[in-house]
């Protein structure tokens, strides 16, 4: 059989491992052998809510043992660490099982093709002391750790009755929604005996640019900054971070911001193992250079898509690291590779359509744009559609995996549990 070995477990990797499964109809033509450090799949978009402790993990996962049973291909836990192109091998690293103390050992897999979709990460740009004293939220883990710590800060305000400061280092997406979710679980916290006032957390989001979510329209852009103003989120544009130490961060200039914790989601950067793949071209990035057939330039065999890959659109621009790009090019990519390999057609180059992009501040607001294309082409939305927008999005990626039935069954049971349980993690 032809063995196809996708890496990475996120949006572009799963939907190319489950829709490859689904296709291939049990024909023994092709393996399909998706691999991921984690046990499940998360939608990436969500991981502030786990940080925020909003949202809660079990609740808003995929196990990927049970959807690789549903979609017919295999699972094995691991991580990306080497690559042998002359023997046709990738090279796993070992991982930490859920005792937290053993190891699963790596191992080395033959593929005869390869999907890389390892996702990204945040770029600390070799900021000193954020390694050191920063919190990240780039993959669960992560998430769930801050989240822990936050309550644990919360619970040392508590017992010494003081304020609790946290510094969030990035004006995107995930910086604006992070700033929102924090402040809804504190106005939830807020209900509870032991904490009185939402007002004792206290946000400071930092960008070092001009504009919030600068990749939104300005108007937008200066709605999301009112917004976070009215949710007493202080606000700093212009700023830049050049230090960080275990009291804050310290801003150019010579300037600092005192907190008990600090979040960095600013930038875009690739995973560091890309950069020696045996001989796979990255940008300065690292991401992997591809040609329009998500073919890396330097092996027809290896194929990359979603954050991790460097594509360049019509305008000559690379594709933003957005989950709607990862979708399209793992739906796409599934096609035309099961094509190729069925009937020997060529493959095809992809095209992005642009189909808008959407922010949402909790349950307080959401702004969206309406893409480039259609009667309303670049059309800005806000209010409760744009919250519908935002919320469809997770829910039809969750029913593309899992089939309208399963699906639709998961969204009503979150909205159950939802109603029967605490609105904030509080453990």
């Amino acid at each position: 059989m032809h063995r196809i070995v996708v890496v990475g477990g996120g949006i572009a990797g799963i939907v190319v491992a489950t829709h490859m499964g689904r296709r291939s109809g049990g024909r023994n033509e092709t393996s399909i052998l998706l691999v991921d450090r984690n046990p499940a799949h998360v939608w990436k978009p969500m991981l502030h809510t786990f940080a925020a402790g909003t949202a809660t993990y079990a609740n808003e996962s995929i196990p990927f043992v049970s959807q690789a049973k549903r979609a017919g291909f295999h699972f094995w836990p691991g991580t990306l660490a080497g690559l042998d192109r002359a023997a046709g091998e990738v090279e796993l690293g070992p991982v930490r099982l859920p005792d937290g103390v053993s190891e699963l050992p790596g191992r080395r897999v033959p593929f005869d093709t390869l999907v890389i979709a390892v996702g990204s990460r945040a770029n600390d740009f070799g900021t000193p002391g954020v390694a050191e004293h920063c919190r990240f939220i780039d993959n669960i883990g992560e998430a769930e750790r801050f989240g822990a710590l936050l309550r644990t800060r919360i619970a040392q305000a508590v017992a010494e009755d003081r304020d609790v400061s946290v510094a969030i280092v990035g004006g995107g997406a995930t910086g604006v929604e992070l700033a929102a979710e924090l402040r809804l679980s504190a106005d939830i916290l807020s209900s509870y005996a032991t904490w009185h006032r939402a007002s004792r957390l206290q946000l400071t989001l930092i960008e070092s640019g001009p504009h919030l979510v600068a990749g939104f329209p300005e108007e937008i852009s200066d709605a999301v900054k009112r917004k976070l103003g009215q949710l007493r989120v202080e606000v700093r544009l212009d700023t830049k971070v050049v230090g960080a130490d275990e009291m804050g961060v310290l801003l150019e200039g010579g300037g600092r911001v005192d907190a008990d914790l600090m979040a960095w989601v600013a930038g875009v950067k690739a995973p560091d193992v890309l950069k020696h793949l045996d001989g796979l071209e990255v940008a300065r990035n690292g991401q992997l250079l591809v040609r329009p057939t998500l073919q890396t330039t330097t092996d027809d065999r290896i194929f990359a898509l979603g954050d991790c890959a460097r594509f360049e659109g019509a305008n000559g621009k690379p594709l933003p690291t957005t989950a709607q790009v990862a979708r399209q090019q793992a739906q796409f990519l599934a096609r035309s590779l099961r094509r190729h390999l069925r009937w020997g057609r060529p493959l095809r180059p992809f095209t992005f359509r642009n189909r808008g992009s959407l922010v949402s501040l909790g349950d307080y607001a959401a702004y969206g744009t309406l893409g480039n294309y259609g009667f309303f082409s670049g059309g800005v939305i806000r209010g409760r559609l744009a919250e519908l927008g935002h919320a469809a999005l997770y829910r039809q990626h969750q029913m593309d995996l899992t089939g309208l039935l399963r699906g639709g069954a998961t969204w009503l049971g979150s909205d159950l549990m939802r109603v029967g349980r605490s609105r904030v993690v509080l453990s």
